[in-house]
């Protein structure tokens, strides 16, 4: 029997593939049929292993909410990310009293750091509704809501207003980080650490830009995207190449490299 979603994930091939069959439609299909294959993929990962994060910085955390953008597969695997994994644990470690989130989704980040940094305050920022009520949902099965403070768009100025104390920026916000991250319009933003996704694949140019602002305050560190199959559940073994592939693929389409921007001792 065929199901409506898969009526609809058709009814959109056809409209994709209408015309002359480009490289660029054809790319289009590819992707759309992609997500279709990681939606079934999902569903089979949540019947076999659960709902609980099984690998990685937050291992054994609650995730019974869908993801308000990308997949959930590798959040749910651990793999989301793996080049953070290091930056995570540094995080961890780090003894701070607070974390701000912005760009938080349904709260991947914001619940992880709330459950490795217990004694830390959360405010976790996105523009989309939709994220705000995922994100509680995610602290609630997490027993984190309490130190989560949930909120909408933030400008450069009211993201330093959340500084205090020993701070960590965490920033993924779609390529808004060049307005958001602006020591000058914002001086209180070289006070806090910070870890940011730069969308360089839509603008080039902005990792310098970025690593020019604060290079005088910080030392910054380029990290680029892997992936990392380690976490895959044992019963994955028995799947296809690509499934396999599909089930850590974040749906990313341009290059995304991360800054770690760490303050020196000097400047704090």
């Amino acid at each position: 029997m065929v199901s409506q979603f898969n009526r609809t994930v058709r009814r959109r091939l056809d409209e994709i593939l209408g015309d002359e069959p480009t490289p660029q439609r054809l790319n289009m299909a590819l992707r759309h049929l992609a997500k279709w294959r990681a939606h079934v993929l999902e569903n089979h990962l949540v019947e076999r292993s659960g709902d609980r994060i099984l690998s990685g910085p937050f291992r054994g955390m609650a995730y019974p909410v869908r993801t308000s953008e990308g997949s959930r597969n590798p959040r749910l695997i651990g793999s989301y990310e793996a080049c953070l994994a290091p930056v995570i644990e540094e995080i961890a470690a780090g003894g701070y009293d607070r974390v701000v989130d912005v760009g938080c989704a349904e709260g991947y980040y914001a619940v992880g750091l709330a459950l490795r940094l217990p004694q830390a305050r959360v405010f976790a920022r996105d523009t989309d509704p939709k994220a705000h009520e995922l994100c509680l949902r995610l602290a609630e099965a997490n027993g984190v809501a309490d130190r989560i403070d949930i909120g909408g768009e933030v400008d450069a100025p009211g993201l330093a207003a959340l500084v205090a104390g020993r701070t960590v920026i965490f920033c993924d916000t779609e390529g808004a980080e060049e307005v958001l991250l602006d020591p000058q319009a914002a001086p209180g933003l070289l006070q806090a650490d910070v870890i940011v996704e730069v969308h360089e694949g839509m603008k080039a140019g902005r990792v310098d830009l970025l690593t020019r602002r604060f290079a005088a305050t910080h030392d910054v560190q380029r990290i680029e995207r892997r992936l990392d199959d380690s976490g895959l559940p044992d019963w994955a073994d028995g799947l296809g190449d690509l499934d396999r592939l599909l089930l850590l693929w974040e749906w990313r389409s341009t290059p995304t490299p991360w800054l770690w921007m760490r303050r020196r001792e000097g400047g704090r």
